[in-house]
């Protein structure tokens, strides 16, 4: 699938399961809500406390399976390299993964305090590879 399809896809299905890596080297998996940013990079919010941050420090690679809102449907699958953006740097994405996902908010001060208070991180995957290209 060509990577510019697949962030078509991204851009109007947000569910999507993120798996990175345990330093055991097996698979942790993590439900999140993605969207894209315009450097076509996939963007998702989380904590900085979460162990998919501590995990994609050490090892970047991620991989995602977007799934369609009513789950049965068209889904794919990305993969890619995850950049971790804390605050502040992190601020204007996040704000920007909002409102594709969300709209506006009707108070972006209250927003921005959220993001400070529960210490939210902005992940950013640069895309390698989509799929599938066929339906089986």
């Amino acid at each position: 699938m060509d990577l510019d399809q697949a962030r078509e896809i991204v851009r109007t299905q947000h569910r999507a399961v993120l798996a990175a890596t345990r330093a055991d080297g097996t698979p942790q998996m993590s439900p999140v809500l993605a969207a894209v940013d315009d450097e076509g990079r996939v963007l998702i919010s989380t904590r900085e406390t979460a162990y998919k941050v501590r995990q994609l420090r050490r090892d970047p690679r991620v991989w995602l399976c977007v799934l369609p809102d009513q789950f049965f449907g068209r889904w794919i699958q990305v993969d890619g390299t995850a950049e971790v953006v804390p605050l502040p740097d992190a601020m204007d994405g996040l704000v920007d993964y909002y409102r594709q996902i969300s709209g506006e908010h009707e108070n972006w001060e209250d927003y921005r305090a959220a993001m400070r208070t529960e210490q939210r991180v902005l992940i950013r995957v640069a895309l390698h590879a989509a799929g599938p290209d066929r339906t089986g």
